[in-house]
């Protein structure tokens, strides 16, 4: 069996500069890929794309997009093209999760995670179309969650609205981008070990994986390997899915059944 040759693929990695997107266009590049990682940031992102290409010996450039602007984005597509030839793949993966509670969550709130989580994606997606089309092929892999389209967490219900919706938006983006020999399909992470997490606090991460049946939290790794097979030739007949990477936390009704089975 001959398994996907990454040299010279054409990658784009949202959100690349920090946590999974980090470990996602680390991955990619390691593997031979022409990697254009993203953040709002351009000089964070060109010195994370370059600190990339020195410890993976790979292509990768960095540039900063803002999300929340159409524009931006499809200068993004544009850059990828001029710099790499063509996007092979698109991991869609940007995110932000701030906490606000219900009763105090503002109209702004809800836009701000929805403009970046839900908008953004779809966004992202409509701008590398025309040069997956152009080549009868690609493969386009967002990064959704546990949280909203499987659990819900409280303070992180906009959060969770915004994951679950890019899952409505995938189905339908599956079935339009079929006949392009393109795919369309979703990771949705658990827990991982990443900067915001930490920001949490121990007592949360204790909490966290006391409910994770392997025992342990996710790493940045676990998830760019799922993303990688779902971006690979392998997975040419898997669209329209959702693969759920979160060490079984979803599996226990409570912490209970996480305890020996009584004799």
């Amino acid at each position: 069996m001959t398994f996907t040759n990454w040299e010279n693929r054409s990658v784009i990695v949202t959100g690349g500069t920090r946590g999974i997107g980090h470990g996602i266009a680390g991955l990619f590049a390691s593997r031979g890929a022409a990697v254009l990682l993203t953040g709002r940031d351009g000089t964070t992102a060109a010195g994370i794309a370059a600190e990339l290409a020195r410890t993976t010996g790979g292509r990768v450039a960095g540039i900063g997009v803002d999300l929340r602007e159409p524009e931006a984005i499809e200068r993004m597509a544009a850059e990828a093209v001029r710099l790499h030839g063509g996007i092979d793949v698109l991991c869609a993966n940007a995110g932000i999760f701030p906490e606000k509670p219900l009763r105090e969550m503002t109209a702004a709130d809800v836009d701000e995670v929805l403009d970046v989580n839900l908008r953004g994606s779809v966004l992202s997606v409509r701008a590398c179309l025309p040069a997956m089309e152009a080549a009868g092929r690609g493969r386009i892999v967002l990064t959704s969650s546990i949280t909203g389209p499987v659990t819900g967490y409280t303070g992180w219900s906009h959060y969770g609205a915004s994951k679950a919706g890019q899952l409505g938006f995938l189905r339908g983006a599956a079935l339009e981008t079929a006949p392009y020999g393109i795919t369309v399909n979703a990771v949705l992470p658990g827990n991982v070990r990443t900067e915001g997490l930490g920001a949490l606090g121990e007592e949360y991460l204790r909490g966290m994986t006391a409910s994770i049946p392997v025992g342990r939290l996710g790493e940045t790794s676990d998830i760019a390997h799922a993303v990688l097979f779902l971006a690979s030739d392998e997975a040419a007949f898997i669209t329209g899915q959702t693969l759920v990477v979160d060490g079984g936390q979803t599996l226990p009704e409570s912490l209970d059944a996480l305890a020996p089975p009584r004799s």
